[in-house]
């Protein structure tokens, strides 16, 4: 038995509880082989919603997602994704999300090949729309991390030729996903057609968004990147078939097609619960589980945004792992996040007469966009700024700042919604702020600009519910600014710490190397309330001394995370190694370069 990750046993955890009863009634699980699974309907929809528990969960928050190490994170530690920020990833022997991705790409491709063999084949066309949509997500999350991987669209078994196969490019990799997600827009309901039991389910507008975000990816990929991370295909990586620059402004314009689609539907809304949250929304539609969780009362039932997401349950599936405890602790904003945010006049804070500076703690958190607000304060004490001598500078990875995004309501307290390990709120993957995102994006790489009524359909809705003013091509040229780095701005803090990883953008833009060689600071000290003030901030505690970097006000002394001394990304870090034992069952697997 070579090659373990092509090989599983039928697992029957039903996300969707509904099904389950009925699926169980059919066929004792005891009699439950792959020679009489597959052959009933229901068999079908209970495989299909087993899959969807192969979606990112909570426990993949430090390994895959979350911005953990990153260039907006100001928090060291070693190992993980910190490691690998900073370049230091090497070849491992083995690789869960390489193993698990193959793992569950077996179990859909066999749901798949066994419906090409039923009778009946209308009354499961759902299923198996479902099916092709998990088998796309599984690739794409594979071409993400890895580039080229081998191409498999038939379960396997221990003699299969495939196990032995050569990796495919990234491009042919693309075309199959690409392929499947078009399966799944034809045969997937639309969302307004799924009842409220099976929210959560694909729907025909998730298909077209998440089809948006893979073109979109690859298409700045080969538009920044190029095939420079593919390796020769001969010894090192992937290759580069079916490589088509012109795929690039085909990819964008599909884009900006699906994503309109979906905009235009009327099916979705920004969550904007702001005169009953205290303007605190972009808070509590990431911690949001029952009418206990927020202040307001309100529930899953009123989130219309996600679009795309991993769903929990208190009672069905709770997280499970430390989801309030590392969010809380890992999170924290670095001074790059922190100084990215806009006054309310709509301006840089370099730039704005609005900005208060840095002298007293509170004082950086005036006339701010509003997810500063939401984001950065104590969990404990949500919304409220905090004032001089709440945070002391004593080491301990506290370099000035709290996070409280994804952070259950009043963690720590005798009243909090919930324990951490018990969180239920679901994982956005693709939502409705991300798709306007994406719109703009589109745009502005195919045409280099967008028309002011392009950015109110878009860019301006996200900006309203921060608290922000429109912006205009006529705004941003007085002001001289310019449309991409505000759409590259609104997805930093707009997508902060989800699975839209900082990451994976500043890789497709081909920026990675630079950015993430830079020295990462915390809290500003000099002309501050810290400087020279022992009570509040002890020098020795931290493992490097505070060096000079530009800021809001000028060129001031702040705290350093990590210096860019030890930060060595490179273009050879922009694709993960293979594991090596998959290398030693198949002389034909090639490492990517670098590695």
């Amino acid at each position: 038995m070579k090659k373990l990750i092509y090989l599983i046993l039928p697992c029957f955890m039903v996300l969707f509880n509904s099904c389950q009863d009925e699926f169980l009634d059919l066929t004792p699980l005891s009699d439950i082989t792959d020679d009489v699974y597959y052959t009933e309907a229901e068999h079908f929809l209970t495989g299909s919603n087993r899959f969807y528990t192969y979606l990112t969960t909570w426990k993949d928050d430090q390994g895959i997602f979350s911005d953990h190490g990153s260039d907006l994170v100001g928090y060291f530690e070693a190992g993980g994704m910190q490691e690998y920020s900073r370049g230091e990833t090497l070849s491992p022997i083995n690789d869960n999300y390489y193993s698990d991705a193959y793992t569950a790409i077996r179990d859909i491709n066999l749901l798949i090949e066994r419906a090409a063999e039923y009778n009946g084949e209308a009354s499961i066309t759902e299923y198996v729309a479902a099916a092709k949509f998990h088998r796309a997500w599984q690739y794409f999350f594979l071409v993400q991390r890895f580039g080229g991987v081998t191409l498999v669209t038939n379960s396997l078994d221990v003699n299969s030729e495939e196990l032995y196969a050569p990796r495919n490019s990234r491009y042919e990799v693309v075309a199959q996903i690409i392929e499947d997600l078009d399966e799944a827009i034809a045969g997937l309901p639309d969302e307004l057609n799924i009842s409220s039991d099976d929210k959560g389910k694909f729907s025909k507008e998730a298909a077209m968004a998440f089809k948006a975000d893979v073109l979109l990816h690859e298409a700045t990929w080969m538009k920044y990147v190029g095939t420079s991370t593919d390796g020769d295909g001969i010894s090192t990586g992937a290759g580069s078939a079916g490589y088509d620059a012109s795929n690039i402004i085909k990819y964008l314009q599909e884009v900006v097609t699906l994503t309109k689609a979906v905009m235009d539907s009327g099916t979705f809304e920004l969550w904007n619960y702001d005169d009953a949250l205290d303007g605190l929304s972009t808070n509590f539609l990431f911690n949001l589980e029952d009418s206990g969780s927020n202040p307001a009362g309100l529930d899953k039932a009123t989130n219309r945004e996600y679009i795309l997401y991993s769903k929990y349950d208190f009672t069905y599936r709770q997280a499970g792992t430390l989801v309030s405890h590392v969010y809380t602790g890992r999170l924290r904003p670095s001074r790059k996040m922190m100084d990215l945010f806009l006054c309310t006049d709509g301006l840089p804070i370099t730039d704005s007469p609005l900005f208060e500076g840095y002298y007293n703690t509170q004082d950086e958190f005036q006339n701010r966009d509003k997810r500063m607000r939401s984001y950065f304060t104590h969990h404990q004490s949500l919304g409220e700024i905090p004032q001089t001598g709440d945070v002391l500078l004593n080491g301990t990875n506290n370099f000035g700042y709290f996070n409280s995004k994804f952070v259950t309501w009043n963690y720590d307290l005798p009243i909090a919604n919930r324990a951490t390990q018990t969180e239920s709120y679901d994982i956005p993957l693709l939502r409705l702020a991300e798709v306007y995102l994406m719109y703009a994006e589109a745009l502005y790489e195919l045409n280099g600009a967008l028309t002011d009524t392009e950015m109110d359909e878009s860019i301006n809705l996200i900006k309203a519910r921060a608290g922000l003013p429109p912006i205009s091509n006529a705004f941003l040229t007085a002001n001289n600014m310019d449309i991409e780095t505000e759409i590259r701005r609104e997805r930093a803090i707009e997508l902060y710490a989800e699975s839209s990883s900082r990451y994976t953008d500043l890789r497709r833009w081909g920026i990675a190397e630079t950015i993430l060689g830079e020295t990462i600071y915390g809290a500003v000290i000099e002309g501050t309330v810290y400087e020279n003030n022992s009570t509040l901030y002890s020098p020795g505690s931290y493992n490097y001394s505070p060096e000079t970097t530009t800021t809001g006000v000028g060129d001031l002394e702040c705290l350093v995370v990590q210096p860019a001394s030890i930060r060595n990304f490179s273009r050879d870090n922009y694709l993960f190694p293979l594991p090596t034992s998959q290398i030693g069952l198949n002389d034909n697997l090639l490492q990517n370069p670098g590695y």
